[in-house]
């Protein structure tokens, strides 16, 4: 019990956001089996947020009972005439006549069942773009010319650059575009003060401030060592392993050479420095080749001494952006998935019940805008773990559906009961597979 309190952060902070994200998706996922059922005219009996003993329910005009029960990980959607809620076996129909068969899952013509099917995991992959798309709208997204937004603190003097400056040159070096701007300041890591021409209030004028790619936190990875060790976006690393760091690229470096030993760091936090020391986690990240490579990390992402202007975007570049996004993060969750199951990388990637809820809580701590960001991917991820061909998951009764279409008949009961104990099997394995990997994996 301490081991599975500890990896839970031993607060009940975790374990109430891990609640609302799951419902959440939960909720979608279910309520695209139950719309689409309704419109193909099957009728659906129960619609449960959750499972065990019933907390509350109501009975809509329709004849659907709404509930919501006492154990809050999952739920379903019972259609008129099943058995259970797999919806694969079907129960005592002798009462029905031929039109209120029509009405249950396994009287429906194979086409309004397998779209039935379908919806869950495709309402998941809804959820995603809609949450992603609305992110996009509500931040915007950096403008193309390197300007200005927020300052964050800095411990040098002289840094005076101001929120809505447009940065035109660096050591009389132009920079249209925040490409060019990366490219000419990483050219000039000599300095750690450099001169800036910029357009203020539609004047130029020229100003001094630090080198862009100090060592400036710019987000903290959730579920990392950093985060732990309670370190925050704006922090500035001033030391590390007994060296100073002067530029943040300076900071993997330093880790990797301690090989997972602790790395003592000295932080500036907005006019205080303090001390700590944090064991670094190995993780396996994107070589940028295809492909995978393991490293020791903290779990920082480097940041500026100021944040970038933004700026609005409108609908459909909020949509296409989050549909190319989507894309990343379908084929890199197949390629890591891959990658494991060849032993490329290590089975420590894999995240249980524990694992998600850690993640939940942690999005949490960081703001609306990451946990909503968190509830996107974890939509995607559960739409596509559902797709997959094992039976009791949507894509096993599509794989059934599948079957049916080409042979024209349904599989034998006697099969379905052999098809579906495998699949249970395989999933609890899975999730207790998971689980041990949130035990025993740091």
């Amino acid at each position: 019990m301490d081991a599975i309190a500890a990896a839970l952060g031993g607060t009940a902070w975790t374990l109430a956001f891990f609640i609302v994200a799951l419902s959440v998706i939960v909720f979608v996922h279910e309520y695209g089996h139950y719309i689409v059922g309704r419109w193909t005219g099957i009728h659906s009996e129960v619609f449960s947020i959750g499972f065990g003993p019933v907390l509350f329910s109501r009975t809509d005009r329709r004849g659907t009972r709404w509930q919501v029960a006492a154990i809050p990980f999952g739920g379903y959607v019972k259609f008129l005439g099943d058995a259970d809620a797999s919806s694969v076996r079907q129960g005592d129909v002798s009462g029905l006549s031929v039109a209120e068969r029509r009405h249950t899952m396994a009287g429906a013509p194979l086409w309004a069942r397998s779209a039935t099917v379908a919806a869950g995991p495709v309402f998941n992959f809804i959820l995603t773009f809609v949450l992603l798309s609305g992110l996009a709208l509500v931040t915007g997204v950096p403008r193309e010319e390197p300007a200005v937004g927020k300052m964050r603190p800095f411990p040098v003097a002289g840094a005076t650059l101001a929120e809505g400056d447009v940065i035109l040159a660096v050591e009389n070096q132009a920079t249209p575009d925040w490409e060019t701007f990366g490219l000419v300041t990483d050219a000039l890591k000599g300095k750690s003060t450099l001169s800036y021409r910029v357009l203020r209030r539609g004047s130029e004028i020229t100003v001094t401030g630090p080198h862009p790619q100090a060592p400036v936190v710019g987000e903290v990875q959730i579920r990392s060592a950093a985060m732990d060790a309670g370190l925050q976006e704006g922090d500035v690393i001033l030391q590390a392993g007994g060296k100073d760091v002067r530029f943040f690229d300076e900071l993997p470096d330093i880790v990797a050479a301690g090989k997972g030993q602790p790395v003592a760091l000295s932080v500036w936090r907005e006019g205080k420095t303090f001390d700590l020391s944090i064991t670094p986690r190995i993780r396996t990240v994107d070589d940028g080749n295809g492909g995978f490579t393991e490293r020791y990390l903290l779990g920082l992402y480097s940041g500026m001494f100021f944040e970038p202007a933004v700026r609005s975007v409108g609908p459909w570049e909020a949509a296409t952006g989050a549909a190319q996004t989507m894309w990343r993060m379908t084929t890199t969750t197949f390629s890591g998935l891959w990658h494991m199951i060849r032993g490329a990388i290590s089975s420590c990637n894999l995240s249980g019940a524990i694992g998600m809820a850690e993640t939940a809580g942690d999005a949490a701590r960081n703001g609306a805008q990451s946990f909503v960001g968190m509830i996107a991917i974890l939509s995607l991820g559960i739409g596509i773990l559902n797709l997959l061909p094992i039976p009791v998951l949507d894509g096993g009764h599509l794989v059934f559906h599948a079957y049916e279409a080409i042979t024209r008949r349904q599989p034998a009961e006697w099969a379905l009961r052999i098809l579906m104990t495998f699949g249970l099997t395989v999933v609890l394995s899975i999730m207790i597979f998971g689980l041990s990997r949130d035990l025993l994996c740091q």
